[in-house]
């Protein structure tokens, strides 16, 4: 059993294996993919407290990665936090902690800036700049954009919408209104792109949509959470975002600058043609109404 040396290759290892791995140990893969923080800064007892299962199966859990023991594998994941700041990980800590004795409005805010901060940290962190070049390639060249969401995650498919609109670019809300997703989907076809974002619990619909749209030709720029999301394996290019999250409550920062940050970059591909034209200038008056 290969022992990984980087936090990359472990989390590949154990989106990998999964699927194959006896009950208690799919558990804490998931605690392990989700909160990569908490393995690196708590301890044995906390750790099968929230993943709920017994400290003996993290012990199995690294023996089934090459480790000697728990110990040596947290290293990997505290390999993770180095080069942040020592009060970064005392922030993780702070908005994760809850307070729940204490109601105030001001201190639920703080909570939630620590946590979005981090949030916005590890964005930066783990985004790949290749990825966010061939996702704007992808954008570039599409002949018409496809952009799906359900729930909680759909107020980034409507801005998306409206954004690329004011880019004067061709987008189709895949919104499933009326039951008519399927038809919308159709208009999706080969040289054109589709932007999911979808986090656990995976939304069935956003799903049927990806499927769809790929079967037609489209390119998929999925958004999503970790590496066990149903919706990696479908996607050309994708982008895991660990969102802020206080008192069962998450928020959409983390994926918000994502958004914006995609439709910024792909404005400034599209005026490079149109330079001396005048027609950067006024795309970029109308993107900011």
């Amino acid at each position: 059993m290969t022992r990984h040396k980087d936090y990359d290759g472990l989390k590949l290892a154990i989106a990998v294996q999964h699927a194959g791995l006896p009950k208690r140990l799919r558990q804490i893969a998931e605690f392990a993919i989700d909160h990569p923080d908490e393995m690196a800064l708590e301890t044995v007892a906390e750790i099968s407290r929230r993943a709920k299962v017994q400290p003996s199966s993290l012990v199995r859990f690294a023996k089934q990665f090459g480790f000697d023991g728990f110990s040596d594998m947290q290293r990997i994941f505290q390999l993770r936090l180095v080069g942040r700041s020592g009060s970064y990980a005392e922030r993780i800590r702070e908005a994760q902690s809850g307070r729940e004795g204490e109601g105030s409005p001001l201190i639920v805010m703080d909570e939630l800036i620590a946590a979005i901060t981090a949030s916005l940290q590890d964005l930066r962190k783990d985004v790949r700049p290749a990825d966010l070049e061939r996702a704007v390639d992808l954008l570039a060249e599409a002949e018409i954009i496809g952009l799906v969401a359900q729930r909680r995650s759909f107020p980034v498919a409507a801005y998306l919408a409206y954004a690329l609109s004011h880019l004067e670019r061709r987008a189709v809300l895949i919104d499933g209104l009326g039951g008519l997703a399927a038809e919308q989907t159709r208009l999706i076809e080969g040289g054109s792109a589709v932007i999911a974002v979808s986090f656990s619990p995976y939304a069935p619909e956003t799903l049927a949509v990806i499927d769809q749209a790929r079967s037609q030709g489209a390119k998929i720029i999925a958004i999503t959470d970790t590496a066990l999301s149903p919706l990696i394996s479908r996607a050309d290019v994708h982008f895991e975002i660990r969102e802020a999250q206080i008192r069962g409550i998450r928020s959409v920062a983390a994926v918000n600058c994502l958004a914006v940050s995609l439709i910024v970059s792909l404005g400034q591909r599209l005026e490079q043609p149109a330079r001396g034209r005048g027609g950067g200038a006024r795309r970029r008056a109308r993107a900011s109404g």
